[in-house]
């Protein structure tokens, strides 16, 4: 049975080089998403201004469905690696590094990768149901060990 591909909006930040952004538009093929509309941010006023490095706005549960299958395995590896590559490059010293974030194009819910996230969290980032959190954002909490958004858990 084939999937059928996934549309995915990335939006990316000024600094975020076009080697990287190449490398973000392949992994996104590779991983269900082949025909990603690529943007580049408008300049901002300030640096904190822009929270993010990487916005991918694309229907998210399927994607991360699309995670867990065998075939695409060394492709969440390497998303893996090319966040992680992304905060580093990125972080001015004395600066939180900014993440790459995934959002549903239809709830609006995003999933935060930070650059530093263990193998375990994009394990379970494949298993991840989203119909479990309404607001938002949903961060890997590391005492934990799972994804978890404080806002709906206040909510709730």
């Amino acid at each position: 049975m084939t999937r059928t591909p996934l549309r995915a909006e990335l939006l990316f930040a000024q600094n975020v080089s076009a080697r990287d952004e190449q490398h973000m538009v392949a992994l996104m093929a590779e991983l269900g998403a082949p025909a990603a509309q690529v943007r580049r941010s408008v300049g901002h006023r300030g640096p904190e201004e822009l929270h993010w490095l990487v916005l991918a706005s694309l229907p998210l549960q399927a994607f991360l469905s699309g995670i867990g299958a065998e075939a695409v395995k060394d492709a969440y590896r390497g998303l893996a690696n090319l966040v992680g590559r992304l905060t580093r490059r990125s972080a001015s010293p004395g600066a939180t590094p900014r993440p790459v974030v995934l959002q549903d194009e239809r709830s609006g819910v995003r999933v935060v990768l930070e650059g530093d996230l263990p193998p375990e969290a994009y394990r379970e980032l494949a298993l991840l149901d989203l119909s479990r959190f309404a607001l938002g954002p949903v961060h890997w909490d590391r005492a934990l060990g799972r994804w978890r958004s404080e806002l709906d858990e206040a909510a709730g």
